[in-house]
């Protein structure tokens, strides 16, 4: 193990040349650097987020859904026990195709209809309630908009935020303010609670997907807080926190059935979405991570891997903007956002429709934002519909 981890904090990749881990010991008394073991102290405060975020909900969340009249419904109709089916759900496919449905009718002896009806009822067992969507929207609408505004009102004070040449000075000597420490820590430990509740939290068709996203931001925050990098991984946060929240406001209002206010929202996020991911990010982060950074220190191995990683998240940024754009314009023109098409219940009409061309609606919802004219899959009333793709709840990467 010592051997492991001598080779993967090997200083000529993590730090610029001539420059050693002996060299980032603390300069005085009461000040130092930041250091790896630092982010042990995330996985205590990530539970600790993970305890608050359950009494939030309970004593906070619960209440206020109550006020706007959500409840938790139940389940109206329940699949009748069967064992055949109930090995085709579980092991096979949860949304079966009309081959599949005709020779599971011929096995049973029962309609079509009846089959495709039992794995409607079947998955609807499964779905959330709009209480419980509810409440973990309001949870991290409540902490996007205390994580921004701290992030907001520390920067504000620091050099960096006006000029990003500041980010580069004196690198890699930069000494850790508590206030820097505080705003890493707790995104870190934020999103290793996501990790941690992800298992118990709401089961959507993109599980697999922001698993590895919130691995993926974990990894990169302590990288960067390890190497050093906090007063540009500040900024990167800060601007991803920017349009969180309002996506979240949005979801609330549309669990409240406020659409108009759920359509302004959406169509807000989307602005500033726009204004931060197309705009401020690549003009003002990959600006000085790419040019000044390369002016004041020099490239270096590591230097190379963080700007590619954020390069990436930019190409990520343009395939987001394009699909939000596209549901945002339904929105205006067209109809409304509609639900979260990735756990809402199924109607009737919805299921018939998809047994017509596709074998799982979450493969066809995947990748571009859908309109359906007619019934609504998620509440069974006459509209045009825009339904929200999966990706958007990725949308908020940050390092």
């Amino acid at each position: 193990m010592a051997a492991l981890s001598v080779w993967f904090w090997n200083e000529r990749f993590w730090l610029p040349h001539n420059v050693t881990w002996a060299d980032l010991a603390d300069p005085a008394p009461g000040v130092e650097y930041p250091k790896a073991r630092h982010l042990l102290s995330a996985l205590p405060l990530a539970l600790g987020i993970f305890a608050v975020r359950i009494l939030f909900e309970r004593f906070i969340a619960s209440p206020c859904a109550f006020l706007l009249h959500i409840h938790a419904a139940s389940v109206h109709w329940r699949a009748t026990p069967n064992t055949v089916l109930e090995k085709v759900f579980t092991s096979i496919t949860k949304c079966p195709d009309s081959r599949h449905l005709v020779g599971l009718s011929k096995q049973l002896d029962w309609d079509v209809r009846k089959v495709q009806r039992w794995f409607r009822h079947r998955r609807n067992q499964d779905k959330p309630s709009i209480l419980t969507k509810f409440c973990e929207s309001m949870w991290r609408l409540t902490f996007y908009l205390c994580i921004f505004t701290y992030g907001i009102c520390f920067l504000w004070q620091c050099p960096w935020m006006w000029d990003t040449h500041h980010c580069w000075y004196n690198y890699p000597y930069q000494v850790l303010t508590p206030g820097l420490y505080h705003y890493y820590v707790t995104e870190l430990g934020f999103y290793w609670s996501l990790v941690f509740s992800q298992f118990t939290d709401i089961k959507r068709k993109d599980f697999p997907i922001m698993f590895i996203h919130h691995l993926a931001t974990v990894s990169l925050i302590s990288f960067s807080y390890a190497n050093n990098m906090l007063r540009v991984g500040s900024l990167v946060m800060c601007v991803h926190d920017a349009s969180d929240f309002l996506l979240e406001a949005a979801k609330l209002a549309n669990y409240t059935k406020y659409q108009r206010l759920c359509d302004f929202l959406f169509v807000l996020f989307a602005v500033v979405f726009f204004i931060t991911r197309l705009v401020i990010y690549p003009l003002w982060i990959l600006n000085t991570t790419l040019f000044e950074s390369w002016e004041i220190i020099g490239p270096y191995p590591s230097w190379w891997l963080f700007n590619s990683l954020l390069l990436v998240l930019q190409v990520l940024h343009v395939i987001w903007s394009y699909l939000i754009a596209g549901i945002a314009y339904k929105a205006l023109v067209r109809g409304k956002v509609s639900r979260d098409d990735r756990s809402d219940v199924e109607s009737s009409s919805e299921e018939e429709a998809d047994t017509n061309g596709t074998n799982d609606r979450g493969v066809k919802m995947a990748f571009s934002p859908k309109v359906e004219n007619g019934t609504n899959g998620t509440n069974g009333y006459a509209v045009t519909t825009i339904t929200w793709p999966q990706q958007i709840r990725s949308s908020s990467s940050h390092w």
